[in-house]
């Protein structure tokens, strides 16, 4: 005869990705985090440089650290996320009245042609296969003249931390458990290309290359992460760049 127990079926493997399952502790997380809090979003903020008026599109905006900075320097910035939960825990921080949407950025963007003076792109297109879509959607929202800031994980970090090391010239996946950080089983799966496939992929959508980063640590972190501030200060960990769209003809920018 069978039972409730024979019946039982083990749990269903945690889905990739899936911010909605742990977007307290992620927030919650980078809110300090040594890579987020002291290196990364200080980084993009340096790249912005001054941002007063700027129609900016925080595209992968997460529980809302970067578009509450921008916002504080007097950017009028609109976040986009494709996690509910992040979306959420983003508009409780931010208010209701924050510009806020939940959309994929491997789909067309909800926003009219040249809405954006910048798009910030923040550790987000490396969850993505093809680039090939979005930056050109990205383009598309961007007004003649327009920058899209863009951080991922660096290339050769990447290509190192796998065993087997991959072909370095093929686009390839890899999915890490972040049980770790936020408590849980969380596989995250990355896609690592060449530095020249990011490259290439940026000018064929039309953008022009200004600036490749490997920016240092913040030094205020020296004294709060004294051991891992020294280790990031000495080897790479993400890749920023600023790329530019051409400007109209005829026009003096």
């Amino acid at each position: 005869m069978t039972t409730a127990e024979n019946h039982a079926q083990p749990a269903p493997p945690s889905q990739a990705n899936d911010y909605d399952s742990f977007a307290e502790a992620y927030s919650a997380l980078s809110e300090s985090s040594l890579v987020n809090a002291y290196y990364e979003r200080p980084a993009m903020l340096s790249l912005a440089g001054d941002v007063v008026g700027r129609r900016i599109l925080d595209a992968g905006c997460g529980s809302g650290p970067l578009f509450a900075a921008l916002r504080d320097r007097g950017a009028l910035v609109t976040g986009l996320d494709s996690s509910a939960g992040m979306v959420e825990l983003a508009r409780r921080r931010l208010g209701a009245d924050a510009d806020l949407h939940v959309a994929d950025l491997s789909d067309p963007l909800p926003f009219t042609d040249g809405a954006f003076d910048d798009v910030l792109a923040s550790l987000v297109l490396h969850y993505l296969e093809d680039w090939r879509p979005t930056l050109a959607e990205m383009r598309r929202v961007l007004r003649p003249g327009g920058r899209l800031i863009a951080s991922v994980q660096h290339p050769f970090v990447d290509y190192a931390i796998q065993d087997p090391r991959p072909d370095y010239h093929a686009t390839t996946s890899y999915t890490d458990d972040w049980a770790d950080l936020v408590g849980q089983a969380a596989p995250m799966t990355f896609w690592r290309r060449p530095l020249h496939a990011m490259t290439d992929a940026f000018t064929a959508a039309g953008f022009r290359l200004a600036v490749i980063s490997e920016p240092q640590p913040d030094p205020a972190a020296r004294e709060l992460y004294p051991d891992d501030f020294h280790s990031l200060s000495t080897k790479m960990c993400f890749l920023f760049f600023v790329l530019e769209v051409p400007p109209a003809t005829g026009s003096a920018e």
